[in-house]
């Protein structure tokens, strides 16, 4: 929306990559959703404040400040969805017995990838057919195209609202109302003690911070280059292929990726597969230097690049998620791990998003391409330097 709307790779990345902040910081406030009112109550609130607040960036995208507007909203969006994060994982782990909590990892996740087929697919394919058959290809039909989507988006959350305030379980018998602050800082600082203190904490801490920098950056320039015009270097997609390709194909194979990823470790361990998901995450990403270098308009052939590289993502990404697993083991493990998640979209999503488009900007798609490559040494480097017990 925001390339239609006339705004540059670097704004788009430095404003929609602050957005990730929220996820980052997290861990903060998560004691205030365990002390107060319940998991259940955040959730459904949640999910209300979202539809509420999607439908008013739909609102917003006519006027003349749509984008501060829409930022502001997307921040509070961003704040919510963190929040419910939060909400859910701790539904999740005390309406479930351990067996149950296993049986249902898979589908839970599955869901997630569905979710993201529907809103990077479904949706842009729908934007981009609205803009094609329904209301033109002018400045107003991009606006009357994205602000159907965002009302499709609230009035889909807001009905999510209302039915999980209907069909979900009362787990919690009682709700908390006393927050204590000095408390909730003390162990704040103990979990950080706990994190800071685990062995061979400066290579893991490079290893979680640096491991995913080449996909980093590449995450957010990529829809860019396949939508941009061949005069701006990209491969003029428009977005009812891009939906299908990269919204529909791309989530499928990154989906079919970390379910081969976590067979092979499973099968053989972190260890011993470590090097082979290394290269799987990393070279892969070849394939986007070779379609800024020779650029085409057959759709399957650039179908098959996003799938190679999407499957070999979810290949890496296995192994990486499983790394943080282990070595949260131990005292306060699930305080620790929200320390790694925070610190892995830090390093891995929020800060190389933020940087990317200003580098593409000023080099080039087939320099940056060229880039992201060199960068993976990076990723070598802090795997060769991380201690894994076998």
């Amino acid at each position: 929306m925001f390339k239609e709307m006339g705004l540059t790779d670097g704004q788009i990345t430095v404003y929609t990559g602050w957005l990730g902040l929220p996820w980052v910081i997290k861990p903060i406030w998560s004691p205030i959703i365990d002390n107060m009112k319940t998991k259940r109550w955040w959730i459904v609130s949640m999910q209300f404040l979202m539809g509420v607040a999607l439908s008013l960036v739909a609102l917003t995208i006519p006027t003349d400040y749509w984008l501060q507007c829409a930022l502001a909203i997307f921040m509070i969006i961003a704040f919510a969805s963190a929040t419910h994060d939060i909400s859910a994982d701790g539904f999740y782990i005390i309406g479930l017995e351990d067996r149950e909590q296993e049986l249902y990892v898979g589908i839970r996740n599955t869901f997630y990838r569905i979710g993201m087929v529907v809103g990077q697919g479904g949706l842009v394919w729908l934007a981009g057919h609205m803009q094609a058959g329904v209301f033109g290809s002018t400045v107003q039909s991009v606006q009357s195209s994205w602000l159907t989507v965002f009302l499709i988006l609230g009035v889909l959350m807001l009905l999510l609202s209302a039915y999980h305030a209907t069909v979900l379980p009362k787990l919690e018998t009682s709700v908390h109302e006393q927050f204590n602050f000095s408390e909730q800082i003390r162990e704040f600082v103990q979990t950080l003690r706990v994190f800071a203190t685990k062995p061979h904490i400066i290579s893991s801490l490079c290893f979680i911070l640096l491991f995913r920098l080449p996909e980093g950056l590449l995450v957010k320039i990529v829809p860019l280059f396949l939508t941009r015009s061949t005069e701006e270097g990209g491969l003029a997609m428009n977005n009812v292929d891009f939906g299908f390709i990269y919204g529909t194909l791309g989530v499928i194979g990154l989906l079919f990726g970390g379910i081969l990823g976590g067979w092979a470790v499973s099968k053989w361990g972190l260890k011993k597969c470590l090097w082979y998901l290394v290269m799987c995450i990393t070279l892969p990403d070849a394939v986007y230097v070779y379609l800024s270098f020779f650029p085409t308009d057959n759709l399957w052939l650039t179908a098959t690049c996003v799938c190679v590289e999407q499957i070999g993502y979810g290949l890496g990404y296995a192994a990486y998620t499983l790394f943080l697993v282990t070595f949260s083991r131990g005292e306060r493990t699930t305080a620790v791990f929200s320390i790694c998640t925070a610190g892995q979209y830090l390093g891995g999503v929020m800060l190389p998003g933020i940087v990317s488009g200003l580098i593409s900007e000023n080099i080039g798609y087939q320099n940056f391409f060229l880039l992201i490559m060199a960068f993976c040494l990076v990723t070598f480097a802090v795997t060769a330097f991380v201690k894994i017990d076998k």
